[in-house]
């Protein structure tokens, strides 16, 4: 009986000093803790007026999505041996110039994509990578500052394809006006004189012509999150069939150092493209293809892009 008591006992023991280790050990945590949070803090400020200095501002990040698959004698599918791969990556770049009486914005944006399918059991079948989502838009922002919000600014925007019909079509915008920073981050343009000057080997579809030039942009990095969003638009004053608005955006979570996950999506609206496109289709049953911009069905075009994101 004594024996049961004094194990009983030194159970009771043990579990006592385990449960007080365990707490002393919670307690220090949550004071470090308290500590790094303070000290994080005190970081946070110090960037914030390291931000806060002229100079230089530059950063990039993206995303990479891709995958490769082989079949071979494969009997429940269409084609039992084949070959397929689908590989892409998006790229957002800038550098930024900011001074106390001028800024220079430059940014680079590309999301370009290729798939293949090789049946080999059809000779004649193409085995090659082909190019399907190509973009590519880089711009420079010029400004002299008026107030603490507001600068009177020259814009340069070029946008095309790079992998297909490279500047067929090939956008280039110029123009003056605003640009307004309400807050950090953010940059808003307004250019009523803008000249879009549209490169294209179609010169009954596309056309260049005078109009507002509008262009608001967000990029920030909030702790592990990436994200840049990017509204372009141009509305002609000749006429709202060359009208145009491109609206892309770019999502990126750290996971380990500069690598993690990514998505992009796109939306975008130019009439001159859809009658383009419906011009380069083949005639079916005699019948002609739009030759006027008022029987396009301008459809809104969209891409996305998931897969691993990078930063540098």
């Amino acid at each position: 009986m004594k024996k049961v008591l004094l194990l009983l006992a030194l159970f009771i023991g043990i579990s006592t000093l385990n449960a007080q280790t365990k707490q002393e050990l919670q307690a220090q945590k949550t004071e470090k803790q308290a500590a790094a949070d303070v000290l994080q803090a005190e970081a946070n400020a110090l960037q914030a007026q390291i931000n806060a200095l002229p100079g230089w501002r530059k950063g990039a990040f993206g995303t990479i999505g891709g995958s490769l698959s082989n079949f071979n004698n494969w009997y429940s599918q269409g084609a039992p041996n084949n070959a397929s791969g689908n590989i892409g990556f998006t790229l957002n770049g800038f550098a930024n110039l900011i001074e106390e009486k001028f800024f220079w914005r430059n940014s680079l944006s590309t999301n370009l994509n290729w798939v293949k399918l090789d049946n080999k059991d059809n000779p004649l079948d193409d085995d090659s990578f082909k190019a399907t989502t190509d973009v590519f838009n880089v711009s420079s922002l010029y400004g002299r500052n008026i107030t603490k919000t507001l600068a009177a600014s020259g814009l340069m925007e070029y946008r095309t394809t790079l992998l297909n019909n490279f500047n067929n079509p090939g956008y280039l915008d110029l123009g003056i006006g605003a640009t307004w920073t309400p807050i950090e981050n953010l940059i808003v343009v307004i250019h009523p004189l803008n000249y879009n000057l549209v490169f294209a080997d179609n010169d009954a579809v596309f056309q260049s012509s005078l109009g507002a030039k509008i262009v608001a942009d967000y990029t920030r990095q909030i702790g592990a999150v990436n994200f840049k969003t990017n509204l372009s638009t141009f509305q002609s004053y000749k006429s709202g069939d060359l009208s145009n608005f491109t609206w892309t955006n770019s999502f990126g979570y750290t996971l380990w150092k500069m690598i993690g996950v990514g998505f992009d999506f796109g939306l975008r609206s130019n009439k001159q493209e859809a009658l383009n496109y419906i011009q380069t289709l083949p005639v079916v049953d005699g019948g002609n293809p739009a030759e006027t911009f008022g029987t396009v069905d301008n459809k809104l075009q969209t891409y996305y892009t998931v897969g691993l994101s990078y930063k540098f």
